[in-house]
């Protein structure tokens, strides 16, 4: 195994969806599972706020603690893990592009003993969520009668 002790990437996607429904569906965090495969159960402590503390367990593992550190309506929200000596943190990020369309992304930073395996696992599925959020997203927007113009 490596011992690199920073590893980093990202992922984005564009979307006909507004960032007030992609935030409206990060708030849901009951709904997760819905849209995330990566997620079998999601418990929070609290509000959808920084400081909160949630569990989570992905499928097949261990249920993990995370806090929210950074939690910013409409724009962004950060959680960060920590398993002994390493820590990874996962942005969410919403950006509206214009009137016609948003980029959502995710990336991951690892800092700590075999950052970059524990990295590219926790990011491994982060195309194929993006793609059901948007999916999600879209079809939220349409349902309500929401259509943004080009």
């Amino acid at each position: 195994m490596s011992t690199q002790t920073t590893w980093q990437t990202e992922f984005s996607a564009e979307t006909s969806a507004s960032v007030e429904t992609i935030w409206q569906i990060f708030r849901d965090v009951g709904a997760w599972q819905k849209w995330n495969a990566g997620i079998e159960s999601l418990e929070m402590d609290g509000p959808f706020a920084s400081g909160t503390w949630f569990s989570m367990k992905p499928p097949g593992q261990d249920t993990l603690r995370s806090c929210l550190i950074d939690v910013r309506e409409n724009e962004c929200f950060v959680d960060e893990t920590c398993v002994g000596e390493l820590t990874v943190r996962v942005s969410h990020r919403i950006q509206r592009l214009g009137t016609a369309s948003t980029r959502v992304t995710y990336s991951v930073e690892a800092d700590g003993p075999d950052a970059a395996e524990i990295g590219s696992a926790v990011s491994s599925d982060f195309p194929e969520v993006l793609a059901a959020l948007v999916t999600l997203a879209e079809q939220k927007d349409n349902a309500a009668g929401n259509t943004r113009a080009a």
